[in-house]
């Protein structure tokens, strides 16, 4: 049986990652920030469920303790717990989106270091954007070329670095990060647009279930290895 984390996963693309990977025969457990919505995520999914808010190391360490305890390792970790900045930029909200789209990355992933390397297949994939990709923002034919987001893509710039340096540091593990597409979600409410979660959440799972040999350090979007 794959145990697996997901990060962010009661509602949008987090939920609908649980909701694959509960499919294909993983024990899923939904982390969220929120102890009442994450349970009744976990209990609408069948899911089972660890309160996790990545800003902070407390929640961090128990979540993963009490999957610990329980399971004795930890199979796949999904880093999805994301914010999406507005208005203009300052100082608090630079520190809030970094805190939780990159030191978030960090502090979950040592966190679960000690159980994924009890696992015989360990996987983590880290939900990042191709909008912090310096190639897709400096190309004129690419919509993230457009994007007014300037902590948003810094923040996942940073986080699909961290995912490649882990790469490095922790070869006995793979890690990916992945532009899962534009996607119509809460977060996403202030832009026009955007597919399904369920369409969205296909490449996440597809890097999620990755066999002993696949790919580590990349960023990946549906069509394969992105350039950053």
């Amino acid at each position: 049986m794959t145990v697996t984390l997901v990060t962010g996963a009661n509602k949008g693309l987090g939920f609908e990652t649980a909701k694959q990977l509960l499919a294909l025969g993983h024990v899923v457990y939904v982390g969220a920030r929120d102890a009442e919505r994450g349970e009744k995520a976990a209990a609408e999914l069948g899911a089972r469920f660890v309160q996790l808010d990545v800003t902070d190391d407390t929640s961090v360490s128990g979540a993963l303790a009490a999957i610990d305890a329980t399971e004795g390792r930890l199979d796949v970790l999904v880093h999805n717990a994301g914010v999406l900045p507005s208005g203009t930029p300052d100082g608090p909200t630079a520190l809030r989106a970094f805190d939780t789209n990159a030191v978030g990355v960090v502090r979950v992933t040592e966190a679960a270091l000690p159980l994924l390397r009890r696992s015989s297949n360990p996987t983590v994939v880290t939900v990042s954007s191709s909008a912090g990709s310096f190639w897709a923002v400096n190309n004129p034919d690419r919509p993230e070329y457009h994007l007014p987001t300037a902590l948003y893509s810094a923040s996942k710039a940073a986080a699909t670095m961290l995912t490649v340096q882990y790469a490095k540091s922790e070869p006995g593990i793979r890690f990916n990060a992945v532009e899962p597409g534009f996607t119509a979600t809460d977060m996403t409410a202030g832009f026009e647009g955007g597919r399904t979660p369920q369409e969205s959440a296909r490449t996440i799972v597809r890097l999620a279930t990755l066999g002993p040999d696949g790919p580590t350090g990349t960023l990946q979007d549906e069509n394969g290895e992105l350039a950053w």
